[in-house]
């Protein structure tokens, strides 16, 4: 795979849908299953309903004010509209921002001025008068006109390198960053069909995310689409024991979640090899692989779990597969057959690293998956760059054969439930509650294979005592609550009497430890 491959016009909504719509009208694009009560709809959209309601969305937004390179924010539930106005905006130029539905109101503001958003879109329970008169506000309800009335347009005439969707995530400072991507970022995805997947059109893909997240817009229904495949999507009530069934109600071929959805099965249901039919393995990203889980899974279900590892910048670029990467024990796998991966030295340079040698993982710009940029941050987009070489933040060295075995991250990057989360962010919220002096933050191993944000706070001066000390700690989180998404808030408060620091004064944060792990509050 090289950028000379790919189309110079390219919309990414046009690539995923029309194939399908053409070659395949009347098969089952999109399958929404809302619970498993036997009255519970099972919603379902054809590939020829699908392209209709995409290019409908795209035209009524057009119809209401919003044009070509306009920035439209999505702040909805879980629901098939989510869905339909991501791809909807991107086929008429729109460049849609999806946001997690827990995101705190002081979030969705940062993200809406930060990114210069034109228009909002927001569940029924949401406040439009929040958002002033100077932004566009849309309900799901509106959404779902669009998509039975609105004007069918045409799919706009995009190059491959413009900006198709942009995507917030945690950075190294204190401030969320939009990752901008471009409509090549599709065909980007190209290696991972094979290279991760094994998919065809064939197959039920579905995914336990919730349609807000990229891993479930990525994973969940870009890739299945482009395959004329059919994606699957629950949006009922969450709780481990429902995945046999969800899996099996759906007919699912392949399956995708973060490996404590896997863990969890493994705990609360009582599986057995052939349990799940139609299944042929399961897809894990956005958290590590626990050996316990891949080795558990395969023996209670006779199912292989592939794995893969990436990023918002590129999405996932190493994976194991059927038929071409076997999955080995404490590795994601290899590079995608395209990739262009190297393991640079730390310090500098852009020759890669001997074998077996730790180093920072960096990928080539000449990527067509690599994002175009962070949205209007010149000095976080140039610390990235070496050369040609993009780099991940990812420790990890490569072996003979070619896996990569990863040692960490080399800027402290938390891992929340598949989410990436800067722990300068988190501290920078918690840091205005009254009665914090200082405050560091932390992914910490709670107990074997679990790991969550821990905050360590040294209390000021007017604290003291145990009275005192809970008062803060119920404010910390009171104010997480209120300002942070849930998944960045902290899951255990260490009150210390100095943070650990080198000489220099800078924050050792490989010193935070949990003072006794069995003892942690989940």
């Amino acid at each position: 795979m090289s950028g000379s491959d790919i189309p110079e016009k390219l919309n990414m909504a046009r690539y995923c849908i029309e194939r399908g719509a053409m070659d395949f009208p009347e098969k089952i694009a999109l399958k929404v299953i809302t619970g498993l009560e036997e009255e519970s709809v099972i919603h379902s959209w054809t590939y020829r309903e699908l392209e209709q309601q995409v290019r409908r969305i795209g035209g009524a937004l057009r119809d209401n004010g919003l044009n070509a390179g306009d920035r439209i924010l999505i702040r909805m539930d879980n629901c098939p509209e989510y869905a339909l106005l991501f791809f909807g905006a991107i086929a008429a130029g729109i460049i849609p921002i999806p946001a997690s539905s827990q995101l705190s109101a002081h979030e969705v503001d940062f993200i809406a001025k930060d990114s210069g958003a034109r228009a909002i879109v927001l569940s029924a329970n949401l406040d439009t008068s929040d958002h002033g008169e100077e932004m566009l506000c849309f309900t799901e309800h509106q959404i779902a006109n669009f998509a039975a009335q609105g004007r069918l347009t045409n799919w706009q005439d995009s190059k491959a390198d413009d900006p198709a969707y942009l995507i917030y995530t945690s950075g190294t400072t204190s401030r969320p960053k939009g990752v901008l991507h471009a409509h090549r970022a599709a065909w980007g995805r190209r290696p991972m069909y094979q290279g991760w997947y094994g998919l065809t059109s064939d197959d039920a893909m579905l995914h336990a995310g919730a349609f807000n997240w990229t891993y479930t817009l990525g994973v969940g229904l870009t890739d299945p689409w482009a395959n004329c495949a059919t994606a699957v999507v629950y949006t009922g009530a969450r709780d481990a024991t429902i995945w046999p069934t969800i899996i099996e109600r759906a007919g699912a071929t392949i399956f995708a979640a973060v490996p404590t959805i896997y863990r969890q099965i493994l705990k609360y249901c009582n599986l057995n090899s052939g349990q799940f039919g139609t299944l042929r393995h399961g897809l894990t990203a956005g958290e590590p692989l626990p050996d316990d889980v891949a080795s558990s899974w395969l023996e209670q279900t006779g199912l292989v779990l592939y794995e893969a590892f990436g990023m918002s910048e590129i999405s996932t670029y190493i994976s194991s597969s059927p038929g071409l990467i076997s999955p080995r024990s404490g590795t994601p796998g290899k590079p995608q057959d395209g990739r262009k991966v190297a393991i640079l030295d730390v310090d500098g340079g852009e020759m890669p690293l001997p074998a077996n040698e730790i180093g920072v993982i960096a990928i080539h710009r000449s990527d067509p998956g690599l994002m175009i940029g962070y949205w209007d941050r010149p000095e976080e987009e140039a610390a990235v760059m070496r050369g040609d070489w993009f780099l991940t933040g990812d420790r990890a060295s490569m072996d003979e054969d070619g896996y990569i075995w990863l040692d960490g991250r080399s800027d402290d990057m938390m891992n929340a439930f598949g989410y990436r989360v800067s722990p300068f962010e988190v501290e920078s919220v918690l840091s205005m509650v009254s009665g914090v002096g200082e405050i560091a933050v932390a992914e910490r191993e709670v107990r074997t294979n679990v790991r969550l944000i821990v905050a360590f706070v040294v209390p000021d001066a007017t604290i003291s005592g145990d009275q005192a000390e809970q008062k803060l700690r119920d404010d910390i989180i009171n104010y997480a609550q209120q300002e942070l998404a849930e998944y960045k808030r902290p899951h255990e408060i260490i009150f210390l009497n100095a943070l650990p620091r080198t000489a220099n004064g800078k924050l050792k944060r490989s010193d935070l430890v949990l003072p006794d792990p069995t003892q942690a509050r989940v």
